[in-house]
């Protein structure tokens, strides 16, 4: 040290008097709560999260089982409204068979049989159902079902020449296929 640094002197702080009280150290300000009190907030902690985690599974099984009722629900009662629109043509054949009995005139009935048969056609195609008639056009295998091959001056080859019973799809799916007669061609 300089001489001047030795010549100054030193002032020293005042002690704290014993009426003022000291300050706590940082590290029982840090932990102010005892172990046992810490214990008991995880503790509590602990059990308020099991908690919600039991009311979270019972939800989801309550949501699953809601769920599935609800699909056996829409299953069962899925055909209902076209069956709901089924039962006027079901009246109408009902007329016509009672009117057949009675009539002698089947010019009458067939028409009555052919109104019934639109009416039924209109009411399914209402649902979504689209026939599958492809008589002269290109044989597909994903609509049509082949049962032979027939040569046919008039249709040409890998055309459906004749339709045996007609397909059905429902929105796009094919529900059954057309079951054709294909033309190889005219005949060699």
């Amino acid at each position: 040290m300089s001489e001047t640094e030795q010549d100054k002197p030193t002032t020293t702080t005042p002690a704290p008097e014993a009426s003022q009280p000291a300050a706590a150290p940082e590290s029982e300000q840090i932990a102010q709560t005892s172990p046992e009190e810490a214990l008991n907030a995880a503790k509590k902690e602990a059990a308020d999260n099991y908690a919600r985690y039991l009311r979270s599974v019972a939800d989801l099984e309550n949501f699953r089982k809601r769920t599935l009722r609800e699909k056996d629900e829409l299953r069962q009662f899925a055909a209902s409204r076209v069956l709901e629109d089924l039962l006027p043509i079901i009246d109408n054949l009902t007329h016509g068979l009672t009117a057949a009995k009675q009539a002698t005139d089947t010019k009458g009935i067939v028409e009555g049989i052919e109104m019934v048969l639109t009416q039924l056609k209109t009411t399914l195609a209402n649902h979504g159902l689209k026939e599958i008639n492809p008589a002269g056009q290109p044989f597909d295998p994903h609509q049509h079902e082949a049962i032979s091959h027939q040569p046919s001056p008039d249709v040409p080859a890998e055309n459906v020449a004749l339709v045996v019973r007609t397909g059905y799809s429902l929105n796009g799916r094919l529900l059954r296929a057309a079951s054709v007669v294909v033309s190889s061609g005219p005949a060699a």
